[in-house]
């Protein structure tokens, strides 16, 4: 019940329930129709498992809260503040249980365009600022963890410049804004090549692309769009070997490539929006990488309030 007040009151203050649908040709345009001030709440849920063979060998939940809003509105495209809080974590992992308290009451600035399609974020120094002094307050606590220190640093490189800050650090934002900004056609495939950030540092990763309309919902006013990523496991394995090579204390005994075993990567997005005003109603995008008989499995949801 309470969903579906929400979705009336967006009804109301875009004045456009049916305004990006169009049922002559059954397409679906996914725009930002936001207003200047306006904020939604979402829940969100992050959660990791590692699959060995047939068994579930380690799992991580992590939910928080986000309050989107809508900072600045014109004609070239949106400023829109998501700010995290409420942070909560099941998982054994006592470095990772340290680590939350990072995250906690940071505010990202995202910048749109005039269509919602995400550009960039504007306030990234600010927030490797305090993503650094919030570390420092965690170094005395970290220090009897084995391994934490590298494990921190690995973390801290996600935001040491704005490139990395929005490649790696604002993976749900990305995820909300992934239909925005194009024209869909329902039943109707649409298949391309883009180019995937290499965390290892080399060159990017060629990912074969697959968008489509799934369902126009006239009545309620929304529709559900998936989308499918696959990056090209030659070159994701080729980049593997060599970073796991480069930092091996035993290199000259470490395997030779033909008998690595071939990495894939794949990530499956879903997502229910509403057709007046561009809001996400429910998102899902699930990645799985898997290594032989090892499997790592992360799924996030992301929902409205």
């Amino acid at each position: 019940m309470h969903k579906l007040l929400t979705l009336a009151f967006l009804f109301c203050i875009t004045g456009k329930l049916y305004a990006q649908i169009n049922p002559a040709d059954s397409t679906l345009q996914v725009v930002g129709y936001w207003q200047n001030k306006e904020k939604q709440s979402f829940s969100v849920s992050h959660e990791k498992y590692k699959i060995t063979g047939t068994d579930t060998t380690s799992r991580e939940l992590i939910t928080y809260q986000v309050e989107v809003t809508i900072k600045d509105s014109t004609a070239k495209g949106y400023t829109i503040e998501w700010f995290y809080r409420n942070y909560a974590i099941e998982s054994e992992n006592a470095l990772v249980k340290k680590m939350i308290p990072l995250f906690q009451d940071i505010a990202v600035l995202i910048q749109t365009n005039e269509y919602g399609a995400i550009t960039g974020v504007s306030n990234w120094q600010e927030v490797r600022d305090y993503m650094q002094k919030m570390a420092t307050h965690l170094e005395s606590e970290l220090a009897a963890i084995p391994h934490a220190k590298g494990m921190m640093t690995q973390l801290m490189a996600m935001y040491q410049s704005k490139e990395a800050i929005e490649a790696n650090a604002i993976k749900d934002a990305q995820q909300f804004y992934t239909f925005h900004g194009a024209k869909y056609s329902l039943g109707k495939e649409l298949k391309a090549k883009m180019q995937l950030r290499n965390n290892y540092g080399g060159k990017p990763f060629d990912t074969d692309v697959t968008v489509s309309l799934d369902e126009i919902n006239e009545q309620e006013g929304y529709g559900i769009i998936r989308m499918y990523q696959q990056v090209n496991p030659q070159q994701l394995t080729d980049a593997t070997y060599a970073f796991l090579k480069q930092v091996s204390p035993a290199k000259n005994t470490f395997p030779a490539r033909n008998a690595f075993p071939q990495v894939s990567n794949e990530i499956w997005t879903a997502s229910q929006i509403h057709a007046g005003s561009g809001w996400i109603i429910y998102s899902v995008e699930t990645k799985q990488v898997k290594a032989e008989n090892v499997t790592n499995i992360e799924e996030r949801v992301i929902q409205l309030n």
